[in-house]
């Protein structure tokens, strides 16, 4: 089999090693030391922020990007914040500020929420993104770039 170089792009099923870490050097996720993941672009397993990040890279190149919230996780958004009645949470449940809660969604899903702040009548619950505001440091290994079609 011929080994075709092809740069990421539309069309394309990529192998890759990554870490997301905050600023602060802190690391989010990584999977350097393992296997790499491939996905096909636009398949939506990545941030279309981080994807295009992504194009023209070929295999064997890394690079370290800066992804600004607006490309990552957004901007925290205050209407993601609830407030919820302190009587929908059980008499046994220990609140504590920082403390994440899972709720059921509309489809029935889980979302995770974070508790912020509680007192005797209601709960504040922040539903964003935890790194919602937050510029994502990502640093990544194309292993190998694949045509789609040849699948």
């Amino acid at each position: 089999m011929t080994i075709i170089d092809v740069p990421v792009s539309e069309g394309t099923r990529v192998y890759v090693n990554f870490s997301v870490s905050l600023e602060d050097g802190s690391e989010v996720d990584s999977n350097f030391g393992g296997e790499p993941v491939a996905f096909v672009v636009g398949d939506g397993s990545l941030l279309p922020g981080f994807e295009r990040l992504l194009f023209g890279m070929s295999a064997g190149q890394r690079r370290m990007f800066t992804v600004l919230p607006e490309d990552g996780f957004g901007q925290p958004n205050d209407s993601n914040v609830q407030y919820l009645p302190r009587s929908q949470f059980d008499g046994d449940s220990e609140l504590e500020i920082g403390l994440v809660y899972s709720f059921a969604d509309a489809s029935g899903g889980e979302l995770p929420g974070l508790i912020v702040a509680f007192d005797e009548e209601q709960v504040t619950i922040d539903f964003n993104h935890p790194l919602a505001g937050r510029n994502i440091l990502f640093d990544v290994l194309v292993h190998r770039v694949e045509p789609v079609e040849l699948h």
